[in-house]
């Protein structure tokens, strides 16, 4: 890991050249494609020359599409049969330009798209007009990037720092694009551990589909797992993303990985439609087997608020915003409906990122909020399990984070159950912090966690509830108007509420209303009763309340002690500077 932070540094040093000709926030467009470039550059590298024969004795053969044939000389789903690459493109400094885009159209149709997907035409322009094209080339042809130094895994935590130090010039969100790879695998390992009979069979075919799908992380390290646990198993990752730098990242590695780019779609995957200047879902009718994401943090949907209304309102559960809609401040739980939807009726498994938000957000009311969303998910018994994460994981933010397990074919033992897992302490300090950064949950301590998940028994990490025990009645509790000493009457004779006295209780849906009432609030206002014509049911997850621990106050002859020892202390100092 230590070469990859090198070569990462190394990369964004070459970012120094376009000081004063460029603006900072524009480093990344330059930046990203030539990475990407002379990482497709380096794998080509060994059958180049094999490629170049071919095509000479292609041409005389009368071959309609050669890219099969080309393809299949290079060993991989792409080539180039420009006479350019990075040597013979830095040997030749008067013509960079035009040599530079001959060596581009030289790329076979799918790994050229995904250049154009950077614009990078303008950029190389640009680099040209300000007499920078060729330094910059340099810089690059210096990088190793070749398979056997860099593995795809290697590559994808190099795209992640140059797309997290990019993003903290440009004020950019970080964490929009990558999630940290240790959290990955925890989620990967807790999204397969359940199917391990199934996943080991010989030649098992399976699908995953990432709906935010960044740099193409999750659905890499999903396809490593398997390949490690069955490597006569087959993953086909299915992605989509609204980033173009992001979406071009991924298809490259896809590409080159021998996955199919055409499976990474991009769009906006909130809205229903397709319009001129935008893509919406790409994947409507489509099911998988299984679903994981990390949608982005607290990010509003105010600009989709139009379509994803419609569906709701046209739809209903036909679509995949029945069950309600979020505040427009956090469109998260929008992510999750979307790929509920794409669930297999026979059964998936689905893992997700969140905040706490999903958690707790929300009221029961007459509207379809978060706390519907909820009562929807736990009634229908798809929560399995929601794992409560370290904070200061993430790149851009310390905030807590927690994943949430779905599955619409629970084992028999979890059905009626969530399992919550407390797992806020599993983890290592990071010698040096990147970003907000600066834990991270080692190898033994996923293990350790996939352990407890799998045990599904209630201890120290790890409580099991039923569905119900997250549930409860918002009530209303009415007291009489009075007045001159007397509680007023309508005309059929039922007494008036003062809507001043108006309150609500929430009353677990275990316990017995009226006992409760009788217990918790009529010692308190005999006078009360509830409007049971008001009276809604909703759900909440408060992690915080099923982990509390009580933490003892200190002594204070502890506390007397520490104070003795600064005043000795600040007395010290004092006493060197006045000397």
């Amino acid at each position: 890991m230590t070469n990859i932070k090198e070569s990462a540094n190394f990369i964004w040093s070459i970012a120094d050249l376009l000081r004063g000709d460029f603006k900072q926030s524009d480093y990344g467009k330059i930046i990203l494609p030539f990475t990407v470039l002379r990482r497709l550059d380096c794998v080509l590298e060994n059958t180049k020359a094999d490629v170049l024969k071919k095509l000479e004795q292609a041409r005389n053969m009368n071959i309609q599409n050669l890219d099969p044939i080309l393809n299949k000389e290079a060993g991989y789903n792409f080539h180039n049969a420009s006479k350019f690459d990075f040597d013979k493109l830095i040997a030749d400094p008067s013509n960079i330009a035009s040599n530079l885009r001959n060596y581009i159209n030289g790329f076979s149709q799918e790994a050229r798209e995904i250049i154009e997907e950077f614009n990078f035409d303008v950029q190389i322009t640009l680099l040209d007009d300000n007499n920078l094209l060729f330094m910059v080339l340099k810089r690059f042809q210096e990088v190793d990037l070749h398979p056997e130094k860099v593995s795809s895994m290697e590559m994808g935590y190099m795209f992640e720092e140059l797309i997290r130090k990019f993003a903290e010039i440009s004020n950019d969100t970080a964490g929009e694009h990558f999630t940290p790879r240790e959290v990955i695998k925890l989620m990967v390992n807790l999204l397969f551990m359940n199917d391990r009979d199934i996943l080991t069979k010989k030649g098992v075919v399976k699908t995953v589909f990432d709906c935010c799908a960044g740099t193409g992380g999750m659905l890499s390290v999903a396809e490593e797992y398997l390949n490690e646990l069955n490597p006569d198993a087959s993953l086909q990752v299915f992605g989509q993303e609204l980033n173009p730098e992001s979406y071009a990242i991924c298809k490259s590695d896809m590409l080159i990985k021998g996955q199919k780019p055409s499976n990474i779609e991009k769009g906006n995957s909130l809205k229903n439609k397709d319009t001129p200047k935008q893509k919406g879902d790409q994947f409507r009718n489509q099911k998988f087997d299984y679903l994981i994401t990390n949608p982005p943090f607290g990010v509003k949907w105010g600009k989709v608020a139009k379509e994803v209304q419609e569906e709701h309102d046209d739809l209903g559960h036909g679509g995949r915003f029945g069950p309600g809609l979020p505040s427009k401040s956090d469109g998260s739980f929008l992510f999750l409906m979307n790929l509920i939807s794409k669930m297999k009726p026979e059964g998936s498994r689905l893992a997700i990122v969140f905040n706490g938000s999903p958690l707790f957000s929300g009221s029961p009311s007459s509207n379809k909020n978060e706390s519907s969303i909820r009562q929807w998910i736990i009634e229908n018994d798809l929560l399995e399990a929601v794992i409560a994460l370290p904070d200061q994981l993430f790149y851009n933010t310390g905030i807590s984070t927690y994943i949430w397990l779905l599955s619409n074919h629970k084992a028999p033992e979890r059905k009626g159950k969530v399992q919550l897992i407390n797992a806020v302490d599993f983890y290592e300090k990071m010698p040096k912090s990147l970003g907000n950064k600066r834990k991270e949950i080692s190898d033994r301590q996923i293990e350790d966690l996939t352990k407890i998940y799998g045990n599904h028994k209630s201890g120290e990490f790890s409580k099991v509830f039923d569905n119900e025990d997250f549930g409860y009645s918002k009530v209303t509790v009415e007291r009489p108007l009075m007045k001159n000493g007397k509680a007023v009457k309508d005309s059929k004779g039922k007494l008036k509420a003062d809507s001043s006295l108006r309150d609500t209780e929430n009353i677990p849906l275990k316990e017995n209303i009226q006992e409760y009432m009788k217990r918790e609030v009529l010692p308190h206002v005999p006078d009360a009763w509830i409007d049971e014509s008001k009276t809604k049911t909703g759900y909440e997850i408060n992690f915080t309340k099923y982990f509390y621990k009580f933490k003892p106050l200190r002594s204070l002859e502890e506390i007397r002690a520490d104070i003795l020892a600064l005043e000795d202390e600040t007395e010290h100092m004092i006493g060197k500077v006045i000397r």
